[in-house]
């Protein structure tokens, strides 16, 4: 008879858990509902309250993260992206987002170290082989860039180059629709 105090806890346990989980799906279907619905302040909101309660929920940090992205509050962002990164180093998605928010800063290395590490541990990550192809088209405008500073003798094949990667990032920044 001993044994069921310790089955008695183990299920009490297993419930605590399974509660912490539903409350943790419930602050992030509530956030990402009003994200949907165009609250935007409220969602971000409800996430933060979600945190408060739960604050090493991967997913409804990651979640505020993205939202403070698109709301341009990279700072924010990037503090949650960074954090993720050091308290799950195996996730690739915040350093796809991070460097997404170094590239907005034109800080393209960065942005390319940070695809890197996400690429590594996911090789067939769509969105951080897009994002990588758009950073080292920024970094070729800049290497021909400064090529051109430096060129001696005849640089019309220099000129060219940078003609065409300078238009492509133009038209990527300015979709014609």
């Amino acid at each position: 008879m001993p044994r069921l105090p310790a089955l008695i806890r183990a299920c009490c346990v297993a419930l605590a858990m399974t509660g912490a989980t539903l409350t943790q799906a419930a602050a992030l279907d509530d956030a990402q509902a009003l994200w949907a619905s165009g609250k935007r302040d409220q969602a971000i909101q409800s996430a933060e309250a979600g945190l408060k309660a739960t604050p090493d929920d991967p997913r409804l940090r990651f979640a505020l993260g993205t939202m403070l992205l698109e709301q341009q509050q990279l700072e924010r962002a990037r503090t949650i992206f960074v954090g993720l990164t050091e308290d799950f180093p195996d996730l690739a998605d915040p350093y796809n987002n991070l460097a997404v928010i170094h590239a907005a800063r034109g800080e393209y290395e960065a942005a390319r170290q940070s695809l890197t590490r996400a690429l590594d541990l996911a090789p067939d990550h769509a969105q951080a082989r897009e994002n990588m192809g758009d950073v080292l088209m920024r970094l070729a405008q800049q290497s021909y860039e400064r090529a051109l500073k430096q060129a001696l003798g005849d640089d019309t094949a220099l000129k060219v180059k940078l003609q065409r990667v300078t238009a492509f990032n133009n038209a990527k920044v300015n979709p014609a629709r």
